[in-house]
């Protein structure tokens, strides 16, 4: 959350108010004086003081989310169930929503915050960050296809994709599985990858993203981030 908005949301004042407390260097993030009201912060991985005196308010949620096929990336949805729906009336805070997104048939993680920044700069190409699948395709994967696939792949239609990652686990003429690995998420991207080599996927699902792991979370079910998982955050904030 900006820290601008926290600090209104925390009692701080008006937008102004909250200002001149900024300009008047008596706002400090792990012990650094704010230079500006627009920067990231949470107060549940950061220590924030005002005046010398902890901010203790934390608005502020992270979840790690097994998606299930069917349900789609989103906020609302007029025909299907959305991820957001899959998260309890308790656990629900205003400005929810998902970290990126994964097709309506693809399963696996998926973060869910209410953060809006945070979102941004997860999804930035700066940070190059990488998301490894468990794919399930309908062909052979033969010894070329990680060469193929570390290579960057090209489209038809002119995209080029970064290279990526393929390390297969079983492989036969008329069913293969494999991980993935890739720093980047364009539209059915692996999908189209695997096409390109002339496979077609019958199941995929996210088992990682960033630092974070699916692990056993079942299908439907989501948990709030580790401290240790949430210190990781730490790094795209600001």
């Amino acid at each position: 959350m900006r820290l601008d908005k926290l600090l209104g949301k925390a009692g701080y004042g008006s937008r102004n108010q909250v200002k001149k407390l900024i300009r008047s260097q008596q706002v400090r993030v792990d012990g650094e004086l704010a230079q500006a009201g627009n920067l990231n912060v949470d107060s549940n991985l950061q220590v924030i003081t005002v005046s010398g005196q902890s901010l203790s308010y934390s608005p502020d949620v992270y979840y790690l989310l097994n998606k299930p096929e069917g349900v789609v990336s989103a906020v609302t949805d007029r025909k299907h169930q959305t991820v957001i729906d899959l998260i309890a009336p308790a656990d629900r805070r205003e400005g929810l929503y998902p970290v990126g997104r994964l097709d309506r048939d693809t399963e696996g993680l998926i973060l869910i915050t209410n953060n809006g920044p945070l979102g941004f700069r997860l999804l930035h190409p700066k940070h190059h960050v990488s998301k490894t699948y468990y794919a399930e395709v309908n062909g052979l994967l033969a010894p070329d296809a990680p060469a193929f696939f570390g290579n960057g792949i090209a489209f038809h239609d002119g995209t080029v994709c970064k290279p990526a990652k393929l390390e297969i686990i079983s492989s036969s003429p008329v069913f293969s599985c494999a991980h993935i690995t890739i720093s980047e998420g364009k539209f059915h991207q692996i999908k189209k990858m695997f096409l390109a080599y002339g496979v077609k996927v019958t199941y995929l699902r996210r088992i990682s993203f960033a630092q974070f792991q699916l692990g056993e979370l079942p299908p439907g079910s989501y948990r709030q981030l580790t401290h240790e998982e949430k210190e990781l955050l730490k790094v795209y904030l600001g």
